[in-house]
């Protein structure tokens, strides 16, 4: 059974061209950190709902509180939700919104309640 500590979590992870360079570093950084488990790639356009470049980093809710630390150093803007079955709920309701405004999502992306994607994929690969 899992633990509430075991739960699943995204991290969208937001840059500009002229945050590149930050948004590479802090990518380095997280693929060295043994309690992400997973690192995606960096899209240089539109992917999903994200309107602007961004890659997502998967982890586990004990990590919750390094990873979202670790976002506000950077000073970039990210989107970070629990994965659960209501993706919509994911990306809004249950998301919090770290350095900046919160972008318009595409939510006519999303997946309906009941069914996402995104926990098939968690931990494996990108969109």
């Amino acid at each position: 059974m899992m633990t509430d500590d075991e739960a699943p979590y995204h991290a969208h992870i937001y840059f500009t061209e002229g945050q590149r360079g930050i948004a590479e570093d802090l990518r380095t950084r997280f693929q060295a950190e043994a309690s992400i488990l997973f690192v995606g790639a960096m899209t240089a356009v539109r992917a999903g709902p994200h309107p602007i470049p961004q890659y997502e980093v998967h982890f586990l809710k004990s990590s919750l509180d390094v990873v979202v630390e670790t976002i506000r150093e950077s000073g970039l803007r990210a989107l970070v939700h629990p994965l659960t079955d209501d993706d919509l709920a994911d990306h809004t309701t249950l998301g919090e919104w770290i350095g900046g405004k919160p972008l318009e999502l595409d939510l006519t992306t999303l997946d309906p309640p009941g069914m996402n994607q995104g926990i098939a994929r968690f931990g494996k690969t990108d969109f």
